[in-house]
């Protein structure tokens, strides 16, 4: 399921990446996970009142972390997220 998944972010990783003329080296990648990491502390402070709401409704600000996280602990729909960031439907059934 998880190797299944991960060739479905490959596929649109690649597809972003060439539709933008990146080149995804390591570099690149790098620079990709801090660039992630970064929009997640953003949407979270925002939600959580530590920052700017940019005139963001809590529904805005719910989906907006809901975008940039996978944390279950806030009950996040992470399927639906996936499919508005990445634009794909995550295969998230146990079979191959």
């Amino acid at each position: 399921m998880l190797r299944r998944l991960a060739d479905q972010f490959e596929t649109s990783s690649a597809a972003y990446a060439a539709a933008n003329g990146i080149e995804r080296d390591p570099d690149w990648f790098f620079l990709k996970l801090q660039e992630e990491v970064g929009e997640l502390t953003q949407a979270w402070n925002r939600l959580t009142g530590r920052g700017r709401r940019r005139d963001r409704t809590p529904e805005e600000l719910d989906r907006d972390l809901a975008d940039e996280t996978a944390d279950r602990r806030n009950d996040i729909d992470l399927a639906a997220a996936i499919e508005r960031k990445w634009r794909f439907e995550p295969a998230l059934t146990s079979k191959s």
